[in-house]
């Protein structure tokens, strides 16, 4: 281990971060008593996370609105809240993912969802719609750059065994360094942020509301734009080999 880290170099970020959420499915949207348009509810809902960030020139308001402390604990502080294994964690401390791209991050969340979600309670052969958000979250930092070595150390990417990551994950939280950044494991063109600090994170502001449907062998991804933004192929989720199709 101490040879990766004699390896890496620092990449100085100051951009906005893909963070794909589970939606709030059956919340009140504030906004639909103005207007039932859809695309004028995302309009509004973006204005109102730029006036509710507290890197906002308006922090000396006198309303405060509950929708975006809301949306800021679920969209940056809920996973350092809610400590849960993952690549780079046992359990025992909390990392929040993002992703460079909308794309990817929705291959990323794709994979989890249909293989641990679904596949632990036995849905993978059913139609199942779920419901999400992603949002761009501003991150502003200098972050470890595992990008180059990953050749090198392919257990960065092993599509199912986290115990090398994980021990990365122990000494980059034990040491205080902010986060890291990755080639994604599920979508191979695409680059990860795994981030250790909510202090380097701000300005979260919501970009699409996604829908993920499950039809037989594929994910089709809607965007609130676009009603089939999106396919993903069962089988070309990256990271775990599936049988072969029955030819029955």
């Amino acid at each position: 281990m101490k040879s990766l880290f004699e390896y890496l170099a620092l990449a100085d970020v100051d951009q906005d971060v893909v963070r794909n959420i589970v939606s709030q499915q059956y919340r009140q949207d504030p906004f639909d008593d103005l207007t039932s348009d859809p695309t004028e509810q995302l309009l509004a809902q973006q204005i109102l996370d730029h006036i509710d960030s507290p890197m906002s020139s308006l922090q000396s308001r006198i309303v405060d609105h509950p929708f975006g402390d809301n949306r800021w604990y679920n969209t940056i502080h809920w996973p350092f809240r809610n400590w849960q294994a993952s690549r780079f964690s046992d359990g025992t401390f909390g990392v929040w993912y993002g992703s460079k791209t909308i794309e990817t991050t929705v291959h990323e969340t794709a994979f989890h969802w249909y293989h641990s979600l679904l596949g632990d309670a036995g849905f993978e052969q059913q139609p199942v719609i779920a419901e999400r958000e992603v949002y761009w979250v501003t991150c502003s930092t200098a972050l470890l750059d595992f990008r180059k070595v990953v050749q090198e150390f392919p257990d960065l990417l092993h599509p199912s065994d986290y115990t090398f990551c994980q021990l990365i994950g122990k000494k980059i939280h034990r040491e205080g360094h902010p986060g890291l950044l990755l080639p994604s494991v599920r979508h191979p063109s695409g680059e990860n942020f795994a981030i250790f600090s909510p202090n380097v994170l701000h300005t979260p502001q919501l970009a699409y509301s996604l829908t993920y449907c499950l039809e037989g062998e594929q994910i089709v991804v809607a965007k609130s734009d676009s009603p089939a933004w999106l396919t993903i192929e069962v089988r070309q989720l990256q990271g775990k080999t599936l049988p072969e199709p029955s030819s029955k």
